[in-house]
């Protein structure tokens, strides 16, 4: 018989120490019992997860729940994402044991889409080229030839939260921006809807904000990329995985890239994208501010609290009841 009194074990999956979660759930009081696997890696994890009732997923998404993972969490009642993409986890296994997989939508909607307006700026205005000639002990002021970004038509691949706060700033500097996702969205920001191949093809600078799902993986692949305006930039602040980057590194028709987001990381050494003068690099930082922590911190706390609670939890995105039942 199940004992609804005693404290909910709760798997923190790395690199979320263990003291640290249970400082934040510390107003849940002995409600939850928090255990991290002895070493970050696939069997620590899969050690710990036939007694695990909730688990709070790695934001790297390195570690994650596929359909064998879940098969071992017989108790499992609910997964808690700390980040807005969950593709490493198996949505349909979760969904068929009946397990609500909620994510943080929105809490870095601000901070990307202000990091893709700051990329698009740099590649328009060749900032990094300008320091960099500059420093070399040369004056560019006349060869330089920087864009107005206020000129260029943005084409947003991607809707959500982050593409709506990107069309409300693009928008704002007086950019023309057009914007593609699997349905038309009501309030779109002055955003105009189009096909994604006419977007690709008109577009000035494309920036990618989509969820990385079947559909969506290599999506911009080299002939996508072939398709594109000459002169034209690409800033990806979606998924590695989206963009073919062997093929970005091959088109000659882009003007430059702006990348915080790859399909390995951390970028391994000796990648050639690190050698290329084309694209701007970060490190899967763009939704990183202290504001956007806070605010993922209070999300992925409320869900818990409400998770233990008996209420609904919020952001479920596997179609699961979001009222979380024990086992």
């Amino acid at each position: 018989m199940t004992d609804l009194g005693r404290p909910w074990r709760l798997l923190a999956l790395p690199p979320l120490p263990a003291d640290a979660v249970r400082g934040l759930l510390s107003g849940l009081g002995d409600r939850i019992d928090v255990v991290t696997p002895r070493t970050r890696d696939r069997a620590a994890v899969l050690d710990l997860l036939p007694e695990a009732e909730i688990v709070v997923g790695d934001w790297s998404s390195q570690l994650v729940l596929d359909a064998e993972a879940v098969a071992r969490a017989p108790r499992l009642a609910f997964v808690q994402q700390p980040a807005v993409g969950v593709d490493g986890h198996d949505l349909g296994a979760l969904a068929d044991a009946g397990v609500p997989l909620a994510n943080t939508a929105g809490v870095n909607a601000v901070a990307v889409a202000e990091w893709c307006v700051a990329a698009a700026f740099a590649l328009v205005r060749r900032l990094v080229q300008g320091d960099a000639e500059v420093r070399a002990g040369n004056w560019p002021q006349l060869t330089l030839q920087p864009r107005e970004l206020s000129s260029c038509r943005i084409g947003l691949v991607g809707f959500g939260p982050i593409g709506a706060a990107c069309a409300r700033m693009f928008t704002a500097m007086g950019c023309e921006v057009a914007y593609w996702s699997r349905s038309p969205k009501r309030e779109t920001y002055g955003a105009v809807y189009e096909d994604l191949d006419e977007l690709t093809r008109t577009s000035d600078v494309v920036v990618i904000v989509v969820a990385l799902t079947g559909e969506t993986r290599g999506m911009f692949d080299a002939a996508r990329l072939a398709t594109m305006k000459p002169g034209s930039f690409l800033v990806n602040a979606a998924r590695g995985g989206v963009v073919d980057e062997k093929a970005l590194l091959e088109a000659e028709n882009l003007a430059g890239a702006a990348l915080d987001v790859f399909v390995t990381e951390p970028l391994p050494p000796g990648d050639p994208l690190r050698s290329s003068d084309r694209i701007l690099l970060s490190p899967h930082a763009a939704g990183v501010t202290p504001q956007s922590t806070t605010r993922l911190i209070q999300c992925v706390v409320g869900n818990l609290a409400a998770a233990v609670g008996g209420a609904p939890v919020i952001n479920v995105v596997n179609g699961v009841n979001p009222v979380v039942r024990r086992r």
